[in-house]
């Protein structure tokens, strides 16, 4: 089991920016592709973005394309997400994932490790 642990959730008006967080407690976080993925209610989850193993690739949903920023520090076990300009839609439960693969990270059957997800809700 490889405990994955999200934070920076909260509620925010449309238009402003959040930080999304994932701690990862694994000694070999660098070894890992991380994605982030939401799951609004009555939907079923949905990608969002990804990034490599050594950050060298980064994938992103068209819905968040633009607005959406992730990055990871292999130092600290950390990957984040910066959302910017964000909407009502964007309104979701946000999860942390990790995945041996660097292949195919859209999909989330490839990912071995789920955090507990944290909260956004955007107001319009």
């Amino acid at each position: 089991q490889v405990p994955l642990v999200e934070s920076g959730g909260g509620l925010v008006q449309a238009g402003a920016s959040l930080r999304l967080s994932c701690f990862v407690s694994v000694r070999n976080f660098s070894s890992y592709s991380m994605g982030w993925f939401r799951q609004a209610p009555g939907k079923e989850r949905e990608f969002v973005s990804a990034i490599t193993w050594g950050g060298a690739t980064t994938l992103y949903a068209d819905s968040v394309k633009g607005r959406f920023a992730i990055s990871r520090d292999n130092a600290k076990n950390t990957v984040d997400l910066q959302m910017n300009a964000l909407k009502a839609e964007d309104t979701a439960v946000y999860y942390c994932a990790a995945s041996r693969l660097v292949l195919s990270l859209q999909s989330r059957r490839n990912y071995e490790y789920w955090g507990q997800g944290t909260q956004v809700t955007v107001s319009s």
